[in-house]
């Protein structure tokens, strides 16, 4: 039981910072050695950047339930899921970044 709150609590922590990220007047980032990147709308981009961190956070939430299951598979699937979900927010900040860096 105390890994799924574990769990629950880093997606919270994941939203929390989706939500900073929609109130930034600056351009997140969405890597931290990543340098801060030009964008044409900053408010857009950091709306973009915050709902793709929010959605993420549901997901990974959603992926922490089976583990409620204390069986090898249930936490396989989760794992699993995990990087599936992480490589999908990989495509999307491309996408992102691609849509609102200045040309």
């Amino acid at each position: 039981m105390i890994k799924v709150m574990i769990w629950i609590l880093c997606a919270v922590l994941f939203g929390r910072i989706g939500l900073l990220s929609m109130r930034s007047e600056e351009p997140v980032k969405f890597l931290a050695s990543e340098k801060p990147i030009e964008v044409r709308d900053v408010k857009a981009y950091n709306c973009a950047v915050g709902k793709m961190l929010i959605g993420f956070a549901v997901i990974f939430a959603l992926l922490g339930l089976p583990m409620l299951k204390s069986e090898l598979v249930f936490i396989g699937f989760s794992v699993v899921g995990v990087i599936v979900e992480i490589i999908v927010v990989m495509i999307l900040y491309r996408r992102i970044k691609k849509k609102y860096a200045k040309k």
